[in-house]
């Protein structure tokens, strides 16, 4: 029990077309011991469909909305901006709840600084993710519980 404790999140998402991405990033998240759930998904749709069915759902339930939203950006479909724009559409309880990360492979400036555009995009990371990358976000989250 001592160990869940440890946890710093209760729900983590990734949102990655790169199945392989997702599984290692997934393990990674599960050896930092970052979270108790990870959701995956392999398109951003299927991602905001999942938040708009959670928001149904009574406030027990939205409990279990990530609170922090690992983006990729280069997606088909519908890429990560366009997530971020339909994310915007939500409540603002999902929203307050809900920090994205834009974790992506892109190195475009420009796509550093529409991220910024977006106020619950909290942070940037460049693919691949990393243990520190991981403890960083753990010691920030413990800044902020404290």
């Amino acid at each position: 029990m001592a160990e869940k404790n440890n946890k710093k999140y209760h729900t983590v998402m990734l949102v990655d077309d790169n199945e392989i991405d997702n599984l290692i990033n997934q393990k990674m998240i599960e050896a930092a011991n970052l979270t108790e759930h990870i959701f995956t998904h392999s398109g951003a749709r299927s991602a905001i469909e999942f938040l708009k069915n959670m928001e149904k759902l009574s406030n027990e339930t939205r409990a279990a909305l990530p609170e922090l939203i690992f983006l990729d950006i280069d997606m088909p479909l519908m890429d990560g901006f366009q997530f971020l724009d339909e994310f915007e559409r939500l409540s603002e309880d999902t929203k307050t709840r809900c920090n994205v990360i834009m974790l992506t492979s892109s190195i475009n400036p420009q796509d550093v600084n529409k991220s910024k555009k977006y106020s619950y995009v909290k942070k940037y990371i460049n693919k691949p993710l990393t243990q520190e990358n991981l403890e960083k976000l753990k010691a920030e989250r413990e800044k902020s519980k404290a």
